[in-house]
């Protein structure tokens, strides 16, 4: 589970990067808050949108050299962005890099899976924190780097992604021996496919992605606009995601304990107010809140994750490439949404449009049916004492 998470980090590392890089080439090539959010909608189509084909590619033949592929290709094409002398060149790059990010997770899903035995949400919960950490840590590597160096300092971003992708060159053939054997898989009988069940769950996803994108694209811009730095915005935002890996490790285990639906819901509701005091509030107390929201929302994408392949068990690849895709793309989506709502309204109207994503996923999550996990833990009549 190690070097999945690992080469997890180093592919969300890129993504993590995207803000703040858009920080400093937003002056640099005189672009404007719809363009910037256009740049994080082309990172999030080829990132995400695209990875349930990976997903589904994997399903029929089982491609374990896109683990270190895909972590290659996303730590090149940030690095590429870094240094774009034009906007259509910046939104090529972050393509590129979108695309190495969609190879890696479906695959590399599957393995955690595999490795993880029957305690899949804590598991899941390991493997899902090395892209947490790795997306926290992108914004804070990339505003270094860039502060120290300049923009030309972006192209440092490819070397972690590329050691790692060295390294899973090595060791893909030992996680192989954790792959279940074709034949033995196709007489396991995993149960019916739930696909209604999976789209509303990805509803879900998709409403989640709105408050997580929002916020990682706007968090640097806000603290800007009120006149706090760039440094300060990147260490807000490094916090904020960083709190979401610190809570994805909580969020598993307790999934596993409670419940999947009970943790998803619960995590939407109480993110919504906190969202709400980091806007009105501001200060020491809003950083505070935002930050803990930030842990709430990032939480549930281990969970989330695990659900969609109990509720496709027959289809484990495509049902990961579709939970990570829209917990990422359709808030790229939504993202543009909010920067045309920035520049014709203010931006603060923005940052507070972010609430409504998680409060109609929390309602919504009243709905999902229970997973294949939570029905085998439920108790039997038979089992309940007299």
């Amino acid at each position: 589970m190690a070097f999945l998470s690992g080469g997890h980090a180093a592919t969300d590392l890129s993504q993590g990067a995207i803000a703040v890089l858009l920080v400093f080439l937003r002056p640099e090539l005189d672009l404007s808050y719809t363009e910037v959010t256009a740049v994080v909608l082309v990172a999030t189509v080829s990132s995400s949108i695209v990875q349930p084909l990976f997903g589904l590619w994997s399903d029929r033949r089982g491609l374990a050299w896109l683990l270190p592929a895909g972590v290659a290709v996303s730590g090149v094409g940030i690095a590429l962005a870094s240094v774009a002398p034009n906007y259509p060149l910046l939104l090529l790059c972050v393509f590129v890099s979108g695309i190495g990010v969609a190879a890696y997770h479906p695959e590399a899903s599957k393995f955690a899976r595999y490795v993880s035995g029957r305690r899949r949400a804590g598991g899941m919960s390991w493997f899902s924190i090395g892209g947490n950490v790795g997306f926290a840590l992108g914004p804070l590597v990339a505003s270094s780097l860039v502060l120290w160096l300049g923009l030309t300092g972006g192209l440092l971003l490819a070397v972690p992604p590329l050691l790692f992708a060295i390294l899973l060159v090595f060791v893909t053939p030992y996680l192989m021996q954790f792959a279940p054997d074709r034949s033995t898989a196709a007489r396991a009988s995993h149960g019916a496919d739930r696909p209604r069940a999976l789209t509303l769950l990805l509803v879900i996803v998709s409403l989640r992605s709105v408050a997580h994108m929002g916020l990682f694209v706007f968090i640097p811009l806000w603290e800007i606009a009120k006149g706090n730095g760039e440094g300060y915005g990147s260490r807000l935002l490094f916090l904020f995601l960083f709190a979401g890996a610190v809570g994805t490790l909580v969020g598993g285990p307790l999934a596993d304990r409670f419940g999947t639906r009970l943790v998803t819901g619960a995590s939407h509701a109480l993110a919504v107010p906190l969202i709400l005091i980091y806007v009105l509030v501001g200060g020491a107390v809003g950083a505070t809140a935002v930050v803990l929201a930030g842990a709430l929302l990032i939480a549930t994408f281990a969970v989330t994750l695990v659900m969609s392949q109990e509720y496709m068990p027959n289809r484990v690849g495509l049902a990961s490439g579709l939970s990570i895709g829209f917990s990422i793309g359709l808030g790229g989506i939504a993202a543009i949404a909010l920067g045309v709502l920035a520049d014709g309204i203010s931006l603060k109207a923005a940052v507070i449009a972010t609430v409504g994503g998680p409060a109609l996923a929390a309602v919504l999550t009243l709905f999902l049916p229970a997973t294949r996990g939570e029905e085998a833990v439920a108790p039997t009549p038979a089992s309940v004492p007299a």
